[in-house]
């Protein structure tokens, strides 16, 4: 499914030839962004996760409603809060068996989307919107800050021993934020359950697989990634650099969406300008008159003159060893799911991937969608959800998959 389309980006302020920040109205030819798509899968509407953790149940969500277009099905809205729900029900579980020794959040990774599929089926939106508690959008904060002092309180065992009813209490507390879960309900002149609804699109959790490139592990061996979210201790499968990439270009060229989690933190995401880079110039070792003009500069023209927001510049040249030196120094941290959609190239021909976000549509400069560059891909990629089938079949061979 390739189509070729201009995005036009944005103006911003440039810098002039005295050294000094213009006002746009005193430049001649503004500078910007110009995109164009090279490859494109199928996918279905930009979503808003808005005040609640879970955009890893908005990318897997996103990467399972991609798979049944690219199956030739129609469009499906599916719920993300069936997918949160469940999880939350897994991860109570598993924190009271541990403890507390193991993470309890609305965090989650793209393996609980895929459990959830697989041991509870699935829901359409329309009959499982999570939202009871009188709000138009998701708002989490009061029930997640809640159901963690549940827990707590369980561990904490007043009783010197756990009562049978505990999740008794906790599933009263999901009722009362997201709603009770249906046993059955109507899609399109259809009653079904979640299992049956999860069979009907035809889905199989077993095709997904999870993917990342780190040198602390051996290479074509699956590991615990370590992350704080990874709740369920699921295992990725490792790779080199060069092929995980290879393994992200040859899904979209043969239209399969990927869940792409990341690190969203670099001042190089640059997400109100719609684009995500790692520009090649460091600002450090500035000194002198330098240093005294930039420390002159004030916090947001300091980030414009560092990651050159306004149109295309040279980036670093990514290695094994950065990424792995970010990751150990916390500097690449497991902070948002999204989806990868697409290839596109800017007007000097460098190399971006599409991604759709989950924060909404609004007023953004491409309605909720922004293109990473190939560096910051490189760099910043914590791990992928991919079909299997997407997977060149030398390394899947590799892989033992």
């Amino acid at each position: 499914m390739k189509k070729m389309r201009l995005l036009f980006a944005f103006l911003s302020l440039l810098f002039v030839a005295n050294g000094s920040w213009a006002q746009e109205e005193e430049t001649d030819e503004p500078e910007g962004y110009i995109f164009t798509t090279i490859e494109e899968t199928p996918y279905t509407p930009v979503k808003n996760q808005y005040k609640s953790g879970t955009c890893w149940s908005f990318s897997g969500i996103g990467l399972l409603e991609s798979e049944i277009l690219r199956m030739g099905k129609d469009t499906f809205d599916l719920s993300e809060m069936f997918v949160v729900r469940k999880a939350y029900e897994a991860k109570a579980d598993r924190y009271v068996r541990f403890h507390g020794k193991v993470n309890f959040s609305g965090g989650g990774g793209f393996s609980d989307v895929i459990m959830v599929l697989e041991e509870y089926g699935a829901i359409p939106e329309s009959a499982y919107a999570g939202k009871v508690i009188g709000e138009e959008k998701h708002v989490h904060g009061e029930m997640d800050a809640v159901l963690k002092a549940y827990v707590e309180a369980v561990i904490k065992n007043r009783n010197k021993k756990l009562t049978p009813v505990w999740d008794e209490g906790l599933n009263g507390i999901l009722d009362a934020y997201l709603g009770e879960v249906p046993e059955t309900f109507e899609y399109e002149g259809t009653e079904y359950t979640p299992e049956a609804f999860a069979d009907m699109l035809g889905l199989d959790p077993g095709n997904y697989v999870e993917l990342t490139s780190y040198t602390h592990h051996p290479f074509y061996e699956k590991f615990i990634l370590e992350i704080p979210d990874n709740w369920m201790h699921s295992y990725v499968y490792n790779l080199p650099l060069d092929e995980l990439m290879e393994v992200m270009d040859n899904a979209l060229e043969n239209d399969y969406a990927i869940a792409w989690a990341a690190d969203v933190s670099d001042r190089g995401f640059g997400w109100s300008k719609g684009v995500a880079i790692v520009p090649d110039e460091n600002v450090e070792d500035l000194t002198g008159t330098e240093k005294e003009r930039w420390e002159d500069l004030t916090a947001k023209e300091r980030q414009k003159a560092l990651y050159g927001f306004e149109g295309p510049r040279p980036e670093k040249e990514i290695t094994q060893e950065m990424r792995q030196e970010a990751f150990d120094n916390y500097q690449t941290t497991d902070d948002h799911g999204m989806l990868i959609t697409g290839i596109a190239e800017d007007q000097e021909g460098n190399k971006y991937y599409i991604v759709k976000n989950s924060w909404g549509v609004g007023e953004h400069i491409h309605a909720g969608w922004f293109y990473a560059s190939d560096p910051f891909v490189q760099l910043k990629t914590m791990s992928i959800m991919v079909h299997k089938n997407s997977i060149p079949k030398k390394i899947r061979k590799e892989l033992g998959i």
